[in-house]
């Protein structure tokens, strides 16, 4: 049965490889920037006993050695041995089949991680176990299959009904972007709900996701005007001039300017200015609705890069630094511009009661 097994397995590689373009010998001790885990794929099998999180990278699938024990039910040296043996008995060259990748670990630190491709990974499985080795080899086939032919892979599996990228994820999506065009969000908010509500891979405590949310509105702000948020306040606040320099205020046009209006940048926006934003955030809701109909999954750094995209083929800058201006310095001096202001304000500002009673004493 072992024997009838390992044919089958050398026929399924021979296949896989032949359909597949070839990995490239990677060096056993460089360091990939980024983890795969931004495509991660549960594997599990029919009675539920065995769960393990496989990563796709350059077309493969990935695991630790430890995560190789736990798909095949064995202590971790065991795993060790084995790959001690394969490599030394010539069947895998080890430069070929293994790679060292930036591993976020539970800490939320980031740490050098030895990672084996799917060829190591079935070769041990056929020495410690040939049952479970076969099935994960057919699934692996199998979703490594689908991955070429769609373009992502339908993980079945990661939820109880098993639809979790089904035709109602999509509907789902879609109506969850109308949701997100048709609110009062601010420009930028709209930007990270799309990113956080359709990412299948969606993580709040990701480095990536925490960047995105840091630097999306200095980004827009930066892509139409040249300047970051803070930099927009910082140049424009001026309580000289007629409204100390704001377009637009919670109570415009006639109630007063407060001062948690002259800290935010949006209403220091010219009328051009904010309608270059809200084209840039339709083209991105667009793009996502597009998407959705389509059944094309999107990822976190998808659509940070598509934001990227859409900035350069329509020639806007990109934000290469945090600015000039930290938010503290402009709001400080924001406030201290509104202290000088609101003195003018009082004395000039005409309440609705002012209004009424000037009226009739007249």
């Amino acid at each position: 049965m072992d024997d009838f097994n390992l044919q089958l397995n050398a026929f399924a590689q021979k296949i896989l490889h032949k359909n597949l373009p070839q990995e490239p010998k990677a060096d056993s001790h460089a360091t990939s920037e980024e983890a795969p885990e931004k495509e991660v794929v549960l594997y599990q099998t029919e009675n539920g006993n065995i769960n393990v999180s496989v990563f796709f990278h350059n077309e493969t699938f990935w695991l630790t050695q430890k995560a190789i024990g736990e798909l095949f039910q064995v202590d971790r040296s065991v795993i060790t041995k084995h790959l001690s043996n394969i490599f030394k008995d010539g069947e895998l060259d080890k430069d070929s089949v293994c790679a060292i990748f930036a591993h976020t670990a539970s800490d939320g630190k980031k740490y050098n991680t030895q990672y084996y491709n799917l060829d190591a990974i079935i070769s041990v499985g056929y020495r410690v176990n040939s049952v479970q080795a076969t099935k994960f080899r057919q699934w692996a086939t199998a979703t490594l299959k689908e991955y070429m032919i769609k373009g992502f892979i339908l993980n079945d599996d990661m939820l109880k009904n098993g639809t979790k990228f089904g035709k109602d994820y999509f509907d789902e999506l879609l109506e969850r972007i109308k949701e997100i065009r048709a609110s009062e969000r601010r420009f930028y908010q709209k930007i990270t709900d799309i990113y956080a509500q359709c990412s299948y891979d969606y993580d709040p405590k990701s480095e990536l996701t925490r960047t995105f949310f840091k630097t999306v509105q200095n980004k827009l702000i930066f892509a139409i005007t040249g300047q970051t948020a803070p930099e927009i306040i910082h140049q424009r606040v001026d309580d000289s001039t007629e409204h100390m320099g704001l377009k637009t205020w919670k109570n415009a046009p006639d109630g007063k300017i407060l001062k948690s209006d002259v800290t935010i940048s949006k209403n220091y926006l010219s009328k051009e200015e904010l309608s270059n934003l809200n084209d840039i955030v339709n083209m991105y809701l667009d793009y996502a609705e597009n998407q959705a109909k389509r059944n094309k999954l999107m990822a976190m750094k998808d659509w940070v890069d598509k934001l990227d995209s859409f900035l350069q083929f329509n020639e806007y800058d990109l934000l290469k630094n945090l600015g000039s201006v930290s938010r503290e310095v402009a709001n400080s001096l924001a406030i201290e511009e509104y202290k000088k202001y609101r003195i003018l304000q009082d004395k000039t500002y005409s309440s609705d009661f002012d209004k009424l009673t000037e009226k009739y004493l007249k």
